[in-house]
C-alpha cells in the first residue's frame, strides 16, 4: 500500500512546479511575497500605536507604515535613521525581508531581461513584415542577392529582405555587415532555423512574402536540400490559398523536372545552374566579353528588361518597333499565350494583348519617341558579304568540375569539323578530378565536331604549359578544380593565368584565354593577368535569381535567352554592319543588324576592353541619336539565330 506523501514532500513538489514555470512565474511569486511583507509590516506598526512608533511619534496610519516598509525593502540603508526600538526591531525584519525576497527578485528580472537578449540573439521571434523577399537558406551567393535586392529596391519607401537559415543570428549580421552596402531603406532580418522544417518556416511568415529564394548549401548534394525546402513550402498545412513565387537552383534536369512537379499549384523557377554557366563559358571562350555583356543585362546596376504594351504599335511589325524608341532597346516579343519570343522574325506582327520587353533604365523611360522617320545613314551600311568557310578551332581546357563535359558538349554546337580539345586536369587534387578521363569517355563520347584527348598534370606548372604548345591554341578555358575550397581553387587558377600571361607575352600568335572565378573579389586580383574574359559562376547564377525574383515574367525570357535553340547573344565585327572610322549613329546601326534579322542592343569598344570602370567596353542600350566612331577590333552586340 503506498504511503501517503509527507507536508514536506508535497512543499517540495509545488515548489519545483512553481520554479518550472520560469521567469513570469518567478517574478509574480517574489512580487507577492514581498507584498505582503510590506502590508503586514504596515499593519503591525499601525496597529502598535506609539509602542512601534518612531520616537516623538504617536503612531503611524495603515498607508504611512506601509510606505516606510516598502522604502526598506529597496534600500537596506533606509532604517539607518530609525529611532524607537519598536519601530527598529519591526524595520529590521522588514529590510532583512527586502535583502533576501526583493533582491532575488531583481536577480530574476535581471536574468530574465538576459535571457531575452539571448533568445533574440538566437534568432527565433517572430517575422511580422508581409510583402517581403524571402531567402531560405545560406552561401556565398547570398551576398550579391542582397546588394541587387537593395538596388532594384532603392527607390522603394520600405522594403523588407528576409533570411532563415540553419546559422547564429548574429554571424549572419556579422557577415553581411561586412560584405554588403547598405542601399535606401531596406531592412534587412535575419533569423536561425532550418529551411526544412515547417515549425521554423513560420518564424519568418512565408505565407505573407511576395517571393522565396531557396538557396542551395554547400554539400555534396544540394539538390536534396532545395527539394525539401520548396517541399516544406508548398506543402505546409498552413500554406495560403495564392501561388507561391519561388526561385531556385539545382544542378540536376531531373531535379529541375521534379520540382515542377512539385509546385505544379505554384510558381517555382528553377535555373540549371551547370548547363546555364557551361553554355556561357563555351560561348564566351569564342567571343570575348560576352560575360559582361550577361552581367550587364542581369544587375539592377543599369539598363534592365521591362515590359510594356504600347498600344501605337498593335498592327506593326517588330522590325518597325526597333526603331521606335529613342532610349530603350527592343529585345523581343511576349505573346499573350506567355511565349517570350526573342529576336522574332522582322516580319512579326504586334498583336493586340502582347507585350514588347527592352532593355531601359526603368519602367517610365520605356516609351516610344514618336518620330515618323528616323535618321538613319544609309551610306554607312556595309552589305552583306560572303562568310567564309570556318577553318577547325583548338581549344585547350586546363582545370576540371562537373561543368567540363557540359563545356565541351556545348562547344560542338559552334565549331566546325575537325576541330579538337585538348583537357589537361592533376588527378591529384581530388578524387573527382582523378576520374576525368573515365567521365570523359562516357559523357563526350558521340561528339559530331571534335576530338577530345586527355592528359594529366599539374596545370599550375609552366613547364607544362610550354610542353603542350599552349599557345598554339584557339582558345584555353580554364577551369575551378573540383574538391577544393573556394580559395583554395582560385589560387591555383590565378597561378595558371599568370603562367598563361607569360606564354602570351612571348608569342605573336593571339589566342583568347576565358577562366572561371569562383569568388567574385578573386576577379580583381586575376585582372592583372589580362585574360581576355572571367565567368564567376555563383554572381550570375546570383544576379538572375535577384532578377526573377523582382519579376517573374523574365523566367521565360531568360529560358530563350539560355536555350541553344533560337536566337542567342553575339558579339559581332562592327564591319558586318557599319562602315568603322566615321562617326555613325545607333539608328543606324540597329537598322543594319535589323536588315539581316538581327536585333542590336548594343556594342564594345576594343579600347575599354581593359577597364574595370567603363564595363570592359560594354555599352548596353545606348542612346540612339548618339553618335560613336568604331574601330575595326570593335563588335556589335545583336541577338541572333547564329
Amino acid at each position: 500500500m503506498p504511503t501517503k506523501p509527507t507536508f514536506k514532500q508535497r512543499f517540495q513538489y509545488f515548489f519545483d512546479n512553481f520554479m518550472s514555470k520560469g521567469t513570469v512565474a518567478l517574478i509574480g511569486g517574489l512580487g507577492l511575497i514581498s507584498l505582503v511583507l510590506i502590508l503586514l509590516a504596515g499593519l503591525v506598526i499601525s496597529l502598535g500605536g506609539r509602542w512601534l512608533a518612531p520616537e516623538g511619534s504617536e503612531g503611524l496610519g495603515f498607508v504611512e507604515a506601509a510606505w516606510e516598509s516598502l522604502m526598506r525593502t529597496l534600500d537596506a540603508g533606509t532604517m539607518g535613521g530609525d529611532t524607537g526600538w519598536g519601530f527598529r526591531l519591526v524595520m529590521l525584519l522588514v529590510t532583512l525581508g527586502g535583502i533576501f525576497i526583493v533582491s532575488t527578485l531583481i536577480g530574476v528580472l535581471t536574468a530574465g531581461v538576459d535571457g531575452k537578449l539571448e533568445e533574440l540573439r538566437k534568432g527565433r521571434s517572430l517575422v511580422l513584415e508581409s510583402g517581403h523577399t524571402l531567402i531560405l537558406g545560406w552561401s556565398p551567393q547570398i551576398f550579391t542577392i542582397l546588394s541587387e535586392l537593395m538596388v532594384a529596391n532603392a527607390n522603394q519607401k520600405t522594403a523588407s529582405l528576409v533570411i532563415l537559415a540553419d546559422k547564429d543570428k548574429v554571424e549572419m549580421e556579422e557577415e553581411i555587415r561586412a560584405r554588403v552596402e547598405q542601399i535606401g531603406r531596406t531592412k534587412i532580418i535575419c533569423r536561425s532555423g532550418s529551411p526544412m522544417d515547417t515549425t521554423d518556416l513560420e518564424i519568418v511568415n512565408p505565407h505573407q512574402a511576395k517571393a522565396i529564394i531557396v538557396l542551395p548549401p554547400e554539400s555534396d548534394d544540394p539538390d536534396t536540400a532545395v527539394i525539401k525546402t520548396v517541399l516544406a513550402i508548398t506543402n505546409h498545412p498552413d500554406r495560403r490559398e495564392q501561388p507561391y513565387h519561388i526561385v531556385t537552383q539545382v544542378r540536376d534536369p531531373k531535379n529541375k523536372e521534379l520540382l515542377e512537379m512539385i509546385g505544379e499549384r505554384d510558381q517555382v523557377q528553377a535555373i540549371l545552374t551547370g548547363n546555364l554557366i557551361a553554355r556561357v563559358t563555351a560561348q564566351t571562350s569564342r567571343q570575348s566579353g560576352l560575360s559582361v555583356v550577361y552581367t550587364e543585362l542581369l544587375n539592377f546596376g543599369g539598363d534592365e528588361i521591362y515590359f510594356t504594351s504600347e498600344p501605337t504599335l498593335v498592327g506593326k511589325t517588330y522590325g518597325e518597333a526597333l526603331l521606335a524608341y529613342e532610349t530603350s532597346a527592343v529585345m523581343g516579343i511576349k505573346k499573350q499565350n506567355g511565349q517570350a519570343l526573342l529576336n522574332p522574325p522582322m516580319d512579326t506582327v504586334i498583336e493586340a494583348g502582347d507585350q514588347l520587353f527592352a532593355l531601359t533604365a526603368d519602367d517610365d523611360t520605356l516609351i516610344v519617341s514618336g518620330l515618323t522617320s528616323y535618321p538613319i545613314d544609309e551610306a554607312a551600311i556595309c552589305l552583306p558579304h560572303q562568310v567564309s568557310i570556318p577553318k577547325p578551332e583548338k581549344c585547350l581546357l586546363l582545370g576540371w568540375n562537373r561543368c567540363a563535359t557540359t563545356i565541351i558538349r556545348e562547344l560542338d554546337n559552334y565549331v566546325p569539323d575537325g576541330s579538337e580539345v585538348l583537357v589537361v586536369a592533376d588527378p591529384s587534387v581530388s578524387a573527382e578530378v582523378a576520374q576525368a578521363e573515365e567521365i570523359l569517355r562516357q559523357e563526350c563520347g558521340q561528339l559530331c565536331h571534335q576530338k577530345i584527348t586527355f592528359r594529366a598534370g599539374d596545370t599550375t606548372e609552366r613547364g607544362l604549359l610550354e610542353s603542350i604548345h599552349a599557345a598554339d591554341y584557339d582558345h584555353v578555358i580554364v577551369l575551378s578544380y573540383a574538391g577544393l575550397e573556394v580559395q583554395d581553387a582560385d589560387a591555383r587558377t590565378l597561378v595558371t593565368l599568370l603562367h598563361l600571361r607569360k606564354i602570351a607575352e612571348q608569342d605573336d600568335t593571339p589566342f583568347s584565354i576565358v577562366s572561371e572565378m569562383l569568388d567574385l573579389r578573386n576577379r580583381q586580383l586575376a585582372e592583372v593577368t589580362r585574360v581576355d574574359d572571367f565567368i564567376v559562376s555563383d554572381h550570375l547564377i546570383s544576379l538572375m535569381m535577384a532578377q526573377l525574383a523582382e519579376n517573374d515574367a523574365l523566367y521565360d525570357v531568360f529560358a530563350d535567352l539560355f536555350d541553344p535553340e533560337g536566337s542567342e547573344i553575339y558579339l559581332k565585327p562592327v564591319n558586318d554592319y557599319v562602315e568603322p572610322s566615321k562617326p555613325v549613329n545607333f539608328y543606324t546601326v540597329v537598322e543594319a543588324a535589323r536588315r539581316r534579322g538581327q536585333t542590336a542592343s548594343g556594342y564594345r569598344l576594343a579600347a575599354e576592353a581593359g577597364e574595370a570602370a567603363k564595363s570592359y567596353g560594354v555599352h548596353t542600350n545606348p542612346k540612339k541619336s548618339e553618335q560613336v566612331t568604331f574601330t575595326e577590333a570593335d563588335r556589335i552586340i545583336v541577338i541572333a539565330e547564329e
